[in-house]
């Protein structure tokens, strides 16, 4: 398939995302609310779905994490928000280099690329740790510039398990304690 026409699905994939967070919600809504019906295995098979796709839309996976809280026991959730961030981690950094983002970077921001490259070569995991880890920083795209600049797979991979991972697990486990305690001390419920 010629690049061109992937970059303009890929595009547009991304432009209906926002449209339907921000114009749309209530069908957001609508679909959580049908999710919330179905059986176990299907939440669990739909939600790892959402895992591993939900990166092509640059939608952070704090909002998958806040919906997994709601419908799903907190360690399958846990696991299988890990499975789908290593799964669309990889996808991104080969999509990356299948479009040749590198060569536009390139010839867009050279002198800032080079930087780039050099700061992450000398320190590639703690990097990639750190990105991974903070929550305002937003994962995809760190895996889009990792893979269009090409850094080391197997470093790329591991510092985002252990900085995803880390947050991940504070945002259920935590999260899922405090949405309890506001559910049964605060509202009564």
């Amino acid at each position: 398939m010629n690049k061109r026409i992937v970059f303009w699905l890929w595009v547009s994939v991304i432009a209906s995302a926002f449209y339907f967070y921000f114009f749309r919600s209530d069908l957001i809504w609508t679909s959580i609310v049908w999710l919330m019906d179905l059986p176990l295995s299907w939440r669990y098979a739909i939600f790892l779905i959402l895992g591993c796709l939900r990166g092509f839309t640059l939608i952070p996976v704090t909002y998958l994490i806040l919906l997994g809280l709601v419908f799903l026991p907190a360690w399958p959730a846990y696991i299988l928000i890990m499975i789908g961030v290593m799964v669309s981690s990889v996808c991104i950094y080969y999509f990356a280099e299948y479009l040749g983002l590198a060569s536009h970077f390139e010839r867009r921001y050279s002198r800032q690329l080079i930087q780039l490259k050099s700061v992450l070569k000398k320190n590639e995991l703690p990097i990639v740790i750190s990105w991974s880890f903070f929550p305002f920083t937003p994962t995809d795209l760190m895996c889009y510039v990792c893979g269009s600049l090409k850094i080391n797979i197997r470093k790329f991979l591991l510092g985002v398990f252990i900085g995803e991972g880390i947050s991940c697990a504070v945002y259920i486990f935590v999260g899922k304690d405090l949405l309890l305690f506001i559910v049964y001390r605060i509202l009564g419920v």
